[in-house]
C-alpha cells in the first residue's frame, strides 16, 4: 500500500525549514534532521500535467506517511502527485553518505546520493541501481496513466 502525503504538515515541514525551490534533495536532507523516526527519500514523482515524464525527487517518510518539504514548489494538487521510492536512508545513514561524498568529490554537490559503484546506468539516463530502475519504470507508467492524451499525442 502507498503512503499517503500528508500536505498540511508537509507545508508546515517546508515554512520550518525554509525549503527552497528545484531543491528538493537539499529541502529532504535538511528536513530528516528536525523530524523524529523519518526517513531521507531519493525515488522519482509522477504528476498530471508537464513535464508528462518522472521528475527525480526527494521527500521523507515516516511509518504511515510521507512529508514532502517540496510540495509548496511543485505547483500541484497533493493528490496529483504520486511518489516512487529508490533509495531509503535514515538521518545518521544520510550524514555519513554525505560526509563520503564531500570527502570524495569536495567539489561536486554530495546531493543526490545513489550509493555505491557500479551504477546500473551511465550518462543521461539515470545513476543508482535497480531500485531506481524500478521506482521509474513505475513512475513512467502511471505519467502515461495521468496524462493519456499527452502520451498518445508523443506516440504518433
Amino acid at each position: 500500500m502507498d503512503k499517503p502525503l500528508d500536505p498540511d504538515q508537509s507545508i508546515e515541514l517546508a515554512t520550518r525549514i525554509k525549503s527552497k525551490a528545484k531543491s528538493s534533495f537539499q529541502n529532504a536532507s535538511k528536513a530528516v534532521s528536525v523530524v523524529d523516526g523519518a526517513l531521507y527519500v531519493q525515488g522519482f514523482v509522477a504528476c498530471v500535467g508537464a513535464p508528462y515524464k518522472p521528475i527525480e525527487h526527494g521527500w521523507l517518510e515516516l511509518s504511515d506517511r510521507i512529508l514532502d518539504p517540496s510540495l509548496p514548489h511543485l505547483n500541484r494538487k497533493p493528490e496529483h502527485i504520486h511518489y516512487y521510492p529508490a533509495q531509503k536512508l535514515t538521518a545518521k545513514q544520510l550524514r555519513k553518505a554525505l560526509e563520503e561524498a564531500q570527502e570524495d568529490y569536495p567539489e561536486d554537490d554530495p546531493l543526490p546520493i545513489y550509493g555505491s559503484t557500479p551504477y546500473e546506468y551511465y550518462g543521461d539516463l539515470m545513476l543508482g541501481g535497480k531500485e531506481y530502475t524500478q521506482a521509474y519504470e513505475a513512475a513512467v507508467a502511471k505519467c502515461a496513466e495521468l496524462n493519456p492524451r499527452k502520451n498518445q499525442n508523443a506516440q504518433n
